[in-house]
């Protein structure tokens, strides 16, 4: 391991990064509560204030990714459809294998300029969720509780909220509800065998009232489904601890671009496309596994030098204060303040390792039996 490396691996830098994403992100959150007061007045103006209150908090993880990490990524798609991502909203459907698929969907929409207006749909608890959960809230994501009862108006009516949305957006959904494992696997294929559907060897069954849903909630505000499937070379296992250590990944992502109007109304036919879809996601990770590459034009679109802007910015506004008041407790002598000062590290290092624990496989949502009588109804 070289110097930079070594340093990247060190606690105390991730300490550092940890603090400034707190400080800043918990004075972001207070700053969107004040901005409810322009709902009534602009809701407009406060949609827009609030997307760039999002990048603000949203970038310093992409940063994590695109610049601290240096993980490389490179599409596979169509030349022809390349220029219009970006230029349009979509609805983005990625794959849910890897503990970083969430960031690189976020590397996907800050490279293309939408990371601040990009949305997702989510689980309910995450909205409790201090920073990334409150941020969500005030961007108007669409949280549902995974029970369909529950989420068919809810989740209806949060859709059709964005229908007049003044920026251009990503949204981004896992249909498969649920990070994939062996043991989710298993349970989704007997499921599927008990449909009559086509086994999947990469994927599990996808979840297809969501997207239906989604679909037509914003038909004819989105122009298109962007298919996404995503990979990493040399059967590299990415997670957001290694990003965090500064280890360097390489992702493959092979983008499709779909028109909305191919796919069809009909909420039974729009679920029998979903799952024709995943067929050939599932098709083209078997290829990839074979040949080390996806189909198309591979293309690198550029790093855009805002997140590393961002976070210097938030970096130099918390760390100053910080260093001066570790300095001055130092001087102190004080060993109740020194005592202080060692709980609060402890604490803050148990927090670390709590927000990297929530993006681990084995820490996923349960995926037993109740699951599988839902999947049975979709």
């Amino acid at each position: 391991m070289d110097l930079v490396g070594l340093l990247k691996s060190q606690f105390l830098c991730h300490l550092v990064f940890c603090y400034v994403f707190i400080a800043s992100g918990l004075i972001i959150n207070t700053m969107q509560l004040f901005t409810l007061l322009l709902w009534p007045i602009n809701k407009q103006l406060f949609r827009k204030i609030n997307c760039r209150l999002s990048y603000c908090i949203s970038s310093q993880l992409v940063m994590l990714l695109e610049w601290w990490s240096g993980t490389e990524c490179t599409i596979f798609t169509d030349p022809r459809a390349y220029p219009k991502y970006g230029k349009e909203n979509a609805i983005v459907v990625l794959n849910h294998k890897f503990e970083i698929d969430f960031l690189c969907g976020w590397s996907l929409s800050e490279r293309f300029g939408l990371l601040g207006g990009s949305k997702v749909l989510a689980k309910k608890e995450l909205a409790y969720v201090p920073i990334i959960g409150w941020m969500w809230y005030f961007t108007e994501m669409v949280f549902c509780t995974r029970k369909w009862e529950q989420d068919r108006k809810t989740v209806a009516t949060s859709l059709q909220h964005l229908r007049d949305y003044p920026e251009k957006y990503f949204f981004l959904i896992h249909c498969e509800g649920t990070r994939f494992t062996e043991k989710k696997h298993e349970i989704s294929m007997q499921v599927a065998r008990a449909k009559g559907l086509p086994s999947l060897k990469h994927h599990l069954l996808p979840r297809t009232k969501g997207f239906a849903i989604t679909v037509r909630s914003l038909r004819n505000v989105v122009s298109a489904v962007y298919d996404c499937t995503l990979n990493f070379r040399n059967n590299e296992n990415p997670t957001l601890l290694g990003v965090l250590n500064g280890k360097k990944y390489h992702a493959d992502l092979y983008v499709r671009r779909i028109p909305l109007e191919d796919i069809p109304e009909d909420d039974a036919k729009c679920s029998a496309w979903l799952h024709k879809l995943y067929q050939e996601k599932d098709a083209f990770q078997e290829e990839y596994y074979r040949t080390g590459t996806f189909p198309e034009t591979p293309m690198v679109p550029p790093r855009r030098p805002w997140t590393l802007v961002n976070w210097l910015f938030w970096a130099s506004l918390m760390l100053y204060p910080f260093f001066q008041f570790l300095v001055s407790m130092i001087r102190s002598g004080s060993s109740l303040t020194l005592a202080s000062f060692i709980l609060v590290f402890f604490v803050a290092s148990m927090g670390v390792r709590w927000m990297i624990g929530v993006t681990e496989i084995d820490k996923g949502s349960a995926y037993g039996n109740s699951d599988s009588k839902q999947k049975q109804n979709d």
